[in-house]
């Protein structure tokens, strides 16, 4: 919490004084802000108090949401506080005991023999997963071909059949790897939730030994922890792995495996090989423990590319226990990886691999004000917002928005919204976790079944700054009413 402004402390004390004294202490708090000319001009938000207990799960069994909330405090004059009042997570309870009715079956059988639809009629109701909101109540009348909508799916329910989402007033969330529903929240590639690649190191090499005669060659060690492994090679040979048991895993005692999922080192190993001839080798890790890396030659090698992300305090006794294997720490890199100084040690420092060229063309030029005058004048909404994340999806892409500031609306908006663009490279392109000024559209289909807001091709999105904010203030007062 911030630093409270004058007036706050005094106003937070009386609040904890004894009952009978309170209102006696709000009309000194209100003489004293009169008095010091605070009441009105308030400046800012207002501020937290801090979040109660989490509450009991939803569920008595498998998984459910979990939910906590805050309030706000505001001194008279003050802009609601920045944030969300409540927050949700997923609880797991042990698994549901077999034969157990599904949570989504016991909601529709609740109206099971209940007249519906404004007749005596009565049905018999199960789940109905076609509709466009999986997280309305969707029940379809058994032995008939329609379904009844009634209302919301109570909170924890599975968005869908397997899903990882669960529906919360209305929505369907997915959990961050904080544990929160919707926080978009993502493990970096060293497995810390939230963070940025800044606590382990990149390793990336390519061994080229051609060999002396036809057998087992071994190219690296890939040590406990190592996480995002990758190998490749093209050629006839045949990668091949052993545990630190000294058992091969894959392609050992000079017998080829199969293509599949394989356990080792306390993670799955996807081997794959294809007629290119290409053989790779990917794990996400961690490995529990080392394991040893090898090719089984039948020609000459022309390059095997392993890379694996490490943390900073296993790398060296890595490097250690390389140079006692008397393995060479630097070998020549293919033209694709970025040259290092002869010196260097052959690990590159922690940062995003690269990415392979954006297949997304151009997006035309919109600047000017009178492609803001357009957009802002011919649209439903104008809005600040945090994207929270993105999702492709047939021929459009949705993006997750947290609105904090809204400039123009036509109808209410809610603190979390979707907004829709066409197209999987929709012009322009909002990256998660900025902030952005949108002009968007209300659109709703013909049978009513849809209601979005829609960023269109080429239209108004600009990320967010004051002099944006002064420049789009400007034209609402230019936009004829």
């Amino acid at each position: 919490m911030g630093k409270l402004r004058p007036g706050r402390v005094e106003w937070l004390a009386s609040v904890h004084t004894e009952r009978p004294r309170l209102f006696q202490n709000l009309l000194l708090l209100l003489w004293a802000l009169l008095n010091c000319g605070l009441g009105v001009g308030a400046q800012g938000p207002g501020e937290w108090t801090p979040w109660v207990s989490w509450t009991r799960c939803s569920s008595s069994c498998g998984r459910g949401v979990s939910v906590r909330s805050r309030r706000c405090l505001r001194l008279p004059g003050e802009d609601p506080c920045w944030g969300d009042s409540h927050e949700y997570r997923l609880c797991q309870l042990p698994d549901c005991p077999p034969g157990a009715v599904p949570f989504r079956d016991l909601q529709c059988a609740l109206y099971n023999g209940r007249p519906v639809l404004g007749t005596q009629k009565t049905y018999q109701w199960v789940p109905f997963h076609g509709a466009p909101n999986q997280c309305d109540l969707n029940c379809l009348a058994e032995g008939h071909a329609f379904y009844h909508s009634f209302g919301r799916v109570l909170d924890g329910t599975a968005c869908s059949p397997g899903a990882q989402g669960v529906c919360v007033a209305g929505r369907c969330l997915s959990p961050g790897c904080d544990g929160l529903l919707g926080s978009g929240a993502l493990e970096d590639r060293c497995g810390r939730c939230g963070g940025a690649n800044d606590s382990c190191l990149f390793v990336q090499r390519v061994f080229r030994d051609a060999g002396a005669f036809a057998g087992y060659w071994n190219v690296t060690l890939i040590p406990e922890g190592a996480r995002h492994i990758r190998v490749a090679h093209r050629s006839r040979n045949h990668l091949a792995l052993m545990g630190g048991d000294g058992r091969y895993v894959l392609n050992g005692d000079w017998a080829v495996s199969p293509p599949g999922t394989y356990e080792a080192a306390g993670t799955h190993v996807v081997y794959t090989r294809d007629t290119g001839p290409q053989e790779t080798l990917q794990a996400a890790g961690p490995t529990s423990h080392n394991l040893l890396l090898q090719v089984l030659l039948q020609e000459p090698n022309p390059g095997i590319e392993f890379e694996f992300w490490l943390p900073q305090e296993r790398y060296s006794p890595f490097q250690a226990r390389v140079q006692a294997l008397g393995w060479p720490l630097w070998q020549p890199q293919p033209r694709e990886v970025e040259p290092q100084p002869p010196a260097a040690p052959a690990v590159i420092p922690a940062r995003t691999p690269t990415l392979a060229p954006d297949p997304c063309p151009p997006c035309p030029d919109t600047r000017g004000r009178a492609h803001r005058l357009l957009h802002y004048c011919g649209s439903d909404f104008v809005f600040q917002a945090r994207v929270l994340s993105r999702h492709r999806q047939a021929q459009e892409t949705r993006y997750e928005v947290r609105i904090q500031l809204v400039y123009k609306n036509r109808s209410p908006l809610r603190a979390r919204e979707y907004v829709w663009a066409p197209g999987h490279c929709p012009c322009p392109m909002l990256a998660p976790h900025r902030d952005y000024l949108l002009a968007v559209q209300r659109l709703v289909s013909p049978n009513g079944t849809q209601d979005r807001l829609l960023l269109p091709h080429a239209g108004y999105a600009r990320p967010w700054s004051p002099a944006e904010d002064s420049r789009i203030r400007l034209t609402a007062r230019r936009c004829p009413i």
